[in-house]
């Protein structure tokens, strides 16, 4: 069974690149582009990891992530964004609560994203590199 990578950004092009950099790889990716949509979309079927936005319309990442984990409390979660310090003490309480979380700024080429699903679900997509 082909595991499950679920991108929430409000941006459609942040969506494309993740789409392209995992394309011909065995993961099933899905995309929402709100929050609400991604945990409609969690809750329908369970995502192996979960790359999340910070700044988006409607309940913003760390309200995304807070439902994530009240859904699945240890799944995936890698936080994506350019807006950091914006969101740092919302970060850092959720942190304290106990509800981890991977980080890095946007933008993410697609040797780092092949990279962090390595890292995350131990699959070999970075041979996808070379092609």
């Amino acid at each position: 069974m082909s595991q499950r990578i679920l991108i929430i950004d409000d941006e459609e092009g942040v969506r494309d690149a993740f789409e392209m950099a995992l394309f011909d790889t065995d993961y099933v990716v899905e995309t929402a582009e709100t929050g609400e949509q991604g945990l409609e979309k969690a809750r329908a079927s369970r995502p192996d990891l979960v790359f999340l936005d910070l700044r988006m319309p409607g309940i913003n990442g760390v309200q995304t992530l807070r439902g994530l984990r009240e859904l699945y409390p240890d799944l995936n979660v890698h936080i994506m964004t350019a807006f950091y310090q914006q969101y740092l003490s919302e970060l850092r309480q959720a942190n304290e609560e106990g509800i981890t979380f991977e980080l890095s700024r946007k933008p993410m080429d697609g040797s780092q994203i092949r990279m962090i699903v390595n890292s995350q679900l131990g699959g070999d997509v970075l041979s996808m590199e070379a092609q």
